[in-house]
């Protein structure tokens, strides 16, 4: 079992022993966020072309956010957990063929 939370902060640890931006300014979140961006563009483009690097990518992309939620003193584990439970309890509806979210759970 992977502990989230030690994880986040092996990465952070990683970017300062690299010498990067592990900030909270607006500038590195900003950064952060078009690495993100890119790293799924990487990673659709692996899938898309069946290339072997797609777990790879996939694995970037999370990287990059675990740094983030380091950064920004939030607990990714915690969230997955409490979204995972506020999903269950949703409800979807079938419109015109295509499943859309009940009036319930927000």
């Amino acid at each position: 079992m992977i502990d989230l939370d030690n994880l986040q902060k092996e990465i952070y640890q990683n970017k300062l022993d690299k010498g990067f931006d592990a900030s909270d300014s607006r500038e590195n979140i900003y950064r952060t966020f078009c690495h993100i961006h890119g790293e799924v563009a990487e990673a659709f483009d692996a899938y898309y072309k069946g290339l072997d690097n797609f777990n790879e990518e996939l694995a970037d992309i999370c990287i990059y956010i675990l740094g983030l939620c380091e950064i920004k003193g939030i607990s990714l584990e915690q969230e997955i957990l409490k979204k995972l439970d506020k999903n269950k309890k949703r409800t979807y509806e079938k419109v015109n063929g295509v499943l859309v979210k009940g009036k319930g759970v927000k």
